[in-house]
């Protein structure tokens, strides 16, 4: 690439000026953003000095690398006028479609749509060319976006082929990625992830450049986690989280309070994916159960997500309210999904469970069913709508609805097919249904524990084999239940104590709590007094000093059938106040 022509008083200037060119080129091509960006900015300034089209396209390349959005654009539209005026509508045409990515992440669909025109304008009629691969990965996304599969798969085979033809790493990665996602939403699952390790392993391998590789982990990890593909998950992102590391420097976490609010651009000199690829990360690390380090870095990528980005930050809100709600933080949890719910996410299904927590049934059943029904194809987001369909066979179980756990947990059932994550919420699911006395799958006369225990176990396995903690100890709490209906109690008591220990290592009290109540109460057979076991549990809390809310926390019942239970026993033992229950409790050892 020549050096500009640069009208300067004389040849030291020249040199000098062309010295400079030729340092921020280097710059550029070892992505050495900000050093390009600060060179080319020192040169774009000087009244006397013309930068070329290819020039201002690195100058807006490296603005948006330095955090510098509006710059970028500036420095863009230049670059479309440099090329117009060259009559090189290849170099036109992608200036224009970089116009439409930039406008649309700034929120302004309208001068996107113009730009990606101007980008159809210049280059449709042209014989094939490398830049028509990003007209055809457009055209993949919208088709997708309006449920075109067919269309879809032709706009990315001929993205496949334009990236074929090229002999470019960069296009070929992104044109497998392309056609990964229009086979997923086929549901060809297997021949989609094979084209995205592909694509992926050229990341990892440093094939590919900062931004192919930065689009490439945020497309793969948002496909892996919708796709339910757990382990591929955890393995990109943790490739993710390592190339966002060097060579940019992070900025030590400001506190250890709530989020603070996204920052308008990212400082000079970070990587802009780290904050969005923190945020996948953090969906990971709370299934995982690292629950301390993934609210840290949730409270990281909020701080690290870029304008255009938003709904990464929502999502990391989202994961925080979640790790709250099961720690029994439930204030913390409120905060953390109403910010995930104004950055644009519903926060649901947590909310819902939530507001079960605090014993606020009716919230909770119709949050779930309002998610439920403004959530769309279900093959774009696998996870998302089966953790939907989870919560809702929770909830309705709490409230007594069984036949509408059940019909919750039968979608469940057949969304998930051979999916490790989503069988073992199935196999869950469709476990506490049949515990409460009905589900499909055995005969009517079988009893319910019955039914229940091969549903649990495989459910249990499944959970232990993807390392998933907490969801394993829930299903442990279940199997005590069935094993101790079927007379078991060693092996209910088993069950409870490797339960409870999962809970108290993860910080989930409420949970810890009631499997210390349950423990207790497997102690003996009969219980004095004619009570049931679970009118038992509640008198032990209401001994402890429980209130009814805090009752209702640590049983995941509602506050109103606490106190249904209360007049069940105050009428059983004859007793008209706590203090006299309490009294009861401690002189039968129940507490």
């Amino acid at each position: 690439m020549s050096a500009p022509t640069l009208h300067t008083a004389g040849a030291t200037a020249e040199a000098g000026t062309a010295d400079a060119v030729e340092h921020a080129r280097d710059a550029v091509a070892r992505e050495s953003w900000a050093e390009a960006y600060a060179l080319l900015h020192a040169q774009d300034l000087h009244p006397t000095r013309a930068l070329t089209a290819t020039d201002l396209s690195a100058l807006a390349d490296a603005a948006w690398w330095s955090g510098h959005v509006d710059e970028s654009v500036a420095a863009r539209l230049r670059a479309h006028s440099a090329y117009v005026a060259a009559d090189d509508h290849r170099g036109a045409g992608l200036e224009a479609w970089w116009l439409h990515y930039e406008y649309a992440g700034l929120g302004r669909p309208a001068a996107a749509a113009g730009w990606l025109h101007r980008a159809r304008h210049h280059l449709e009629g042209l014989p094939d060319c490398p830049e028509q691969c990003f007209l055809a990965w457009t055209d993949a996304e919208e088709a997708l976006a309006h449920g075109d599969p067919a269309g879809a798969l032709a706009a990315s085979d001929r993205m496949t082929r334009l990236a074929v033809g090229s002999g470019s790493p960069d296009l070929l990665a992104l044109s497998r990625q392309a056609a990964s996602s229009t086979l997923l939403a086929q549901g060809r699952r297997g021949e989609a992830l094979s084209l995205l390790d592909d694509a992926i392993c050229a990341a990892t391998a440093g094939e590919l450049s900062g931004m192919v590789t930065g689009w490439l982990y945020c497309l793969a990890l948002t496909q892996c986690m919708e796709a339910a593909d757990f382990p591929r998950a955890v393995e990109w992102t943790n490739a993710a989280m390592e190339w966002c590391a060097p060579p940019w420097a992070g900025r030590p976490p400001e506190g250890d309070g709530e989020p603070v609010p996204v920052p308008a651009t990212v400082p000079s000199g970070e990587n802009p994916f780290r904050g969005v690829c923190r945020a996948h990360r953090v969906d990971v690390l709370d299934l995982l159960g690292s629950w301390a380090l993934a609210e840290a870095e949730a409270r990281q990528a909020c701080r690290e997500v870029p304008a255009d980005c938003l709904e990464s930050a929502a999502a990391a809100y989202y994961a925080a309210g979640d790790v709250q709600r099961r720690q029994g933080r439930l204030d913390a949890a409120t905060h953390s999904y109403a910010h995930a719910h104004e950055l644009g996410r519903i926060p649901q299904p947590g909310l819902a469970l939530l507001r079960l927590a605090q014993g606020r049934t009716d919230a909770a059943v119709a949050g779930l069913r309002l998610a439920l029904a403004c959530w769309g194809d279900s093959r774009h987001d696998l996870l998302g709508r089966s953790r939907l369909l989870g919560a809702t066979t929770e909830v309705a179980l709490a409230v007594g609805d069984v036949p509408g756990a059940a019909e919750a947990a039968d979608e469940l059932d057949v969304l998930a097919g051979d999916v490790p994550l989503l069988r073992a919420m199935a196999d869950t699911a469709r476990g506490a249904v049949a515990l409460a006395g009905t589900g499909a799958g055995t005969s009517p006369g079988t009893p319910a524990h019955e039914r229940a225990l091969p549903l649990l176990r495989r459910a249990l396995a499944g959970w232990l084999e993807l390392r998933v903690p907490y969801e394993a100890a829930q299903v442990r709490m279940l199997l005590a239940a069935a094993d101790r209906a079927v007379g078991d109690e060693e092996a209910a008591r088993l069950e409870l104590a490797a339960a409870r220990t999962v809970f108290e290592r993860l910080g989930a009290e409420p949970d810890a709590r009631r499997a210390a109540a349950l423990l207790s109460g497997g102690k003996r057979r009969r219980l004095p007094g004619g009570l049931t076991a679970r009118e038992a549990e509640v008198l032990r809390l209401v001994a402890e000093g429980g209130t009814n809310k805090d009752i209702a926390q640590a049983l995941v019942i509602s506050e109103h059938t606490v106190s249904r239970h209360l007049n069940n026993i105050f009428a059983k033992l004859g007793v008209g106040s706590r203090a006299a229950a309490t009294a009861y409790a401690y002189a039968h050892d129940l507490v």
